[in-house]
């Protein structure tokens, strides 16, 4: 039993990994600023006030390597990266909208 208990600590799981990204304000307000058609690593660090370029490179690594995002590289000249949502990822912005509507529901006065 207690076998199991410490595999199952030292292998993360797809939940820790969801736990991971609903947790970080940063892997959060990439998601809402990519499924709002920002794409670019450039533009995405303009639109995310506050984050650094090391932490957004972060972010959109672990992001892809979660399967919440899709990494599109374009051979130009310069090269062009873009990202997007993947369907998993686009299940987990319905979740984040609920909860944005059930957090304005309830910071409403009764």
């Amino acid at each position: 039993m207690n076998e199991i208990n410490n595999s199952s600590r030292s292998t993360p799981t797809a939940y820790r990994h969801l736990e991971e990204v609903v947790g970080c304000k940063w892997s959060v307000s990439v998601l809402i600023a990519i499924a709002d058609g920002i794409a670019r690593p450039g533009e995405l660090e303009r639109h995310v006030a506050g984050i650094s370029k090391k932490i957004l490179a972060e972010r959109l690594r672990k992001l892809t390597l979660y399967g919440l995002l899709d990494k599109h590289v374009y051979a130009e000249v310069p090269p062009r990266t873009m990202y997007s949502l993947t369907e998993n990822g686009q299940k987990l912005m319905a979740i984040i909208s609920q909860i944005k509507m059930l957090d304005s529901q309830i910071a409403k006065p009764q």
